[in-house]
């Protein structure tokens, strides 16, 4: 059991912005998220001091540490910008811990926020969400073991690991059914201190709830995988860590809304579209 009550850290950026990338962190330690008090916010330094991609913006009026800010006056962003986004294969049940532990990693340019579009391009095939309780890496971390796995532990949010399956016949390391623009949303914030050994986890689908399941259900659990993934790299502050999807999927297409529940966090909502992909400035 946990000795703190939880706490919520977001990344957000003011409405309207003063540029494109401006970004601040703020925190909630109302227990009802839906609150009046639940809505306001205080803004805080990043909880990732070692990471130059998390560095908030410069202050502005109304936004310097400690001032409080409100839902209505901000969007949502992911909450960290990661350097490595891992996922875990197989990890359901019994049968996925029979088996060795196996990551996949997914590109950190495929994250995006709460409310963006996940966009599939037309030749994509069948596509699933897959709603997972995210692990959020504080501190750079290699050679944990399960006394210490906790220690680099910032909190947990909502990961969706969009997935291609037809992509994932044909390609043995994922790498195209799992890393495609837009197919890892994350969100809406994090949670600290947060007993994570058996929360709901499902999706809802067009309004219609798909059959859940828990975090008691993954095979290999929160701290074996940070043991093992760090028995071979460097976990970095900010990094992502999915780790399974026990639940009921459905195909998503254009024009349909997933919403990914974990019980203790919330809903991280996004819209499907179709691609629109624009060439980049050279």
């Amino acid at each position: 059991m946990t000795s703190r009550l939880p706490r919520r850290i977001a990344r957000v950026r003011p409405v309207p912005p003063l540029s494109a990338d401006e970004h601040f962190f703020v925190a909630n330690d109302a227990p009802d998220f839906g609150s009046d008090a639940g809505r306001k916010w205080t803004v805080i330094h990043s909880p990732f001091p070692s990471s130059r991609a998390n560095t908030a913006s410069p202050a502005r009026d109304g936004w310097e540490t400690g001032a409080t800010v409100t839902e209505g006056h901000f969007t949502f962003l992911a909450p960290a910008v990661p350097v490595n986004v891992l996922g875990m294969a197989h990890n359901t049940g019994q049968p996925g811990r029979d088996l060795p532990p196996q990551a996949f990693h997914k590109a950190a340019s495929s994250v995006i926020g709460p409310g963006e579009a996940i966009q599939l391009d037309s030749t994509v095939g069948y596509v699933d969400p897959e709603a997972e309780l995210t692990v959020v890496i504080r501190r750079p971390a290699r050679g944990l073991t399960a006394e210490t796995a906790r220690s680099a532990v910032l909190g947990y949010t909502i990961g969706n690991d969009v997935s291609a399956r037809d992509l994932q016949k044909t390609d043995e390391l994922w790498i195209s059914a799992k890393s495609q623009d837009t197919f890892t949303p994350v969100g809406p914030w994090i949670v600290t201190d947060l007993e994570v050994s058996n929360l709901e986890i499902g999706i809802v689908h067009n309004g219609h709830e798909l059959q859940t399941a828990s975090s008691a259900d993954l095979g290999w659990k929160v701290d074996e995988i940070l043991v093992y993934l760090t028995s071979f790299m460097t976990l970095q502050p900010g990094d992502l860590v999915l780790t399974g999807f026990p639940a009921e999927c459905a195909r998503i297409q254009p024009g349909d809304t997933v919403v990914c529940r974990v019980e203790g966090i919330g809903e991280l909502r996004n819209p499907v579209t179709g691609a629109s992909w624009e060439d980049l400035p050279a």
